[in-house]
């Protein structure tokens, strides 16, 4: 069996920007994507979006021409406005064009 590498692209931020986050990574070109419900504690300690409510953990795996498009938008769109953290793992993946 054939292992391609990609990275896994993790992103925990504020619920509430979860729908506007998902747009913005399918946009960029991530073809799929995992949201599950986070908590946690932080440098910040506090997001702006508490009245809201809770954290989200996103994870999508990616090319390296998509990391690179998709972090420039987190570090442009989020990061100076958000409680948002992101790192990125190198897999490797089965059924490569999946992803």
């Amino acid at each position: 069996m054939i292992l391609k590498q990609r990275k896994l692209l993790t992103i925990v931020a504020e619920a509430a920007i979860e729908h506007r986050l998902i747009k913005d990574i399918e946009r960029l070109g991530a073809k799929g994507f995992t949201v599950s419900a986070a908590h946690g504690k932080g440098p910040r300690n506090q997001r702006t979006g508490d009245l809201e409510g809770g954290n989200i953990r996103i994870e999508t795996v990616i090319s390296n021409e998509v990391l690179e498009k998709i972090l420039e938008v987190l570090a442009q769109n989020y990061f100076p406005h958000y409680a948002c953290t992101t790192w990125v793992s190198q897999v490797e993946v089965v059924r490569d064009e999946r992803y």
